[in-house]
């Protein structure tokens, strides 16, 4: 069987059709998703964006993968140094994701909120739901985005706190 990267999207004149950009986009927002911030560092220069494309990979060895912007300020900040953090959002981080979203507020990102580091380096947020502190390992080149995995190596969670929510354009949260 042939690996993904393998495999020729030339299917045959008329198979492969594309969809319309901005209708594509419509259906994508009706996924609720979980909201991060994905962090990294080189030296004393920090880097992050806001992300819901993140999911686990792995549990052996732990290893999590996270979609990023090749446009966005810290891509090629992540791919030098080889380190990311995963910083899960609580209900109380609606307005750092936010900033965290805006190109134009990219040097007053880390001026809120308690930041620490774990293992890697990575900036990580204190008071998050959960924060996952990786090392960069495989990276694939997919259209406009990078796909980083990420090795786990250290976990730090407050599972007191609420997972912040993204669904149709808006932060919000789970009501059980």
């Amino acid at each position: 069987m042939p690996l993904l990267e393998d495999f020729d999207f030339q299917l045959g004149d008329g198979l492969l059709k594309q969809v319309d950009a901005q209708l594509f986009k419509e259906g994508m927002r009706q996924l609720t998703a979980g909201v991060t911030i994905v962090t990294t560092a080189i030296g004393s220069e920090r880097r992050g964006l806001t992300a819901t494309a993140v999911c686990s990979l792995s549990a052996e060895p732990p290893t999590l993968l996270a979609c990023v912007n090749r446009e966005a300020g810290a891509h090629d900040p992540t791919l030098q140094s080889r380190v990311f953090c995963v910083n899960l959002l609580a209900t109380h981080h609606s307005e750092l994701a936010a900033m965290f979203a805006d190109p134009d507020k990219s040097a007053e990102r880390f001026e809120s909120g308690e930041w620490g580091t774990l293992e890697s380096g990575a900036p990580v947020l204190m008071d998050s739901l959960a924060s996952f502190d990786c090392v960069l390992g495989q990276t694939m080149r997919a259209e406009t985005h990078t796909v980083l995995t990420g090795r786990v190596q250290a976990v730090r969670l407050d599972e007191s706190l609420q997972a912040l929510l993204y669904s149709r354009g808006e932060f919000g949260s789970f009501k059980s």
